[in-house]
């Protein structure tokens, strides 16, 4: 839970759906300012309803120059920021013997750029905050995917592990500055997207599950927010193994090359 004896300002992305809407609800519900943004409008007047701490703030996120526009209206409305949680994203599944690069570039549009365009609007409202005395924190959604290669997940393995290495980086240039940088690798979780899923996803936790941990790493400004533990951090064990090991286990998660794979999409 975040910290009940102060009010957050707090930008959210990806509100209307999922982990989204699950955090959405409980810091407006904790009486913090939040400005909630995803695509459809009329979602978000939904999830906003008649709370006057929550700011509906409609944009695409793989639009450079209305997330620059956001920002700007955050200035106005808000100040700075005390929170940011880039959050939007999406997942499809390579079939490679489809090679189909449009898909790769539409799974990196918002899982990767997105969250940049997301953070260059951002920084400067985290900077204002962090001058007025706080300890600002900037967080985004990446997977735990980013810890192991699995089949089909080129293009949506690759945006998290892409992400993941650019915050933890970012992560170092920021620290001067005072402003933390927490990363979240969830492991399956029951939302809309994961539905779509034709594979067995072990472990996969509730929405409100996986709130209550972001929520509770949130507030430690923990680096690496990732659960359900006992699969993320068989995940983290798999990935350190030898390339052969990593790659024979690998070889039985693949599917029958003869099958036809559904596709996860938002």
């Amino acid at each position: 839970m975040m910290a009940a004896y102060t009010t957050q300002r707090i930008w959210l992305t990806g509100a209307t759906s999922g982990i989204g809407r699950a955090l959405a609800e409980r810091l407006l519900d904790q009486g913090h300012r939040v400005a909630l943004s995803a695509r459809r409008p009329e979602a978000l007047a939904d999830l906003a309803g008649d709370r006057d701490n929550a700011l509906p703030l409609p944009l695409d996120v793989t639009d450079r120059q209305t997330v620059l526009a956001a920002g700007r209206r955050l200035e106005a409305r808000f100040g700075g920021l005390d929170l940011v949680i880039l959050n939007a994203g999406t997942c499809e599944y390579l079939d490679a013997r489809h090679f189909d690069v449009e898909l790769v570039e539409r799974v990196f549009a918002p899982n990767v750029f997105g969250v940049l365009y997301g953070i260059e609007a951002a920084l400067p409202l985290l900077r204002r905050a962090r001058a007025e005395g706080g300890r600002p924190l900037l967080a985004a959604t990446s997977s735990a995917s980013a810890y192991l290669a699995l089949p089909r997940a080129e293009a949506y393995g690759a945006s998290k592990a892409a992400l993941s290495h650019f915050l933890e980086s970012l992560r170092l240039d920021l620290a001067g500055e005072g402003i933390d940088v927490s990363i979240i690798h969830p492991g399956f979780v029951k939302t809309p997207l994961t539905d779509r899923n034709d594979f067995p996803m072990p472990m996969r936790v509730s929405v409100e599950q996986a709130a209550e941990a972001i929520l509770a790493g949130l507030t430690a400004h923990r680096l690496d927010i990732h659960f359900p533990r006992r699969f993320t951090l068989l995940l983290k064990l798999l990935g350190v193994l030898p390339p052969g090991v990593r790659y024979r286990l690998g070889r039985r998660l693949a599917r029958d090359p003869n099958s036809t794979p559904r596709e996860a999409r938002s």
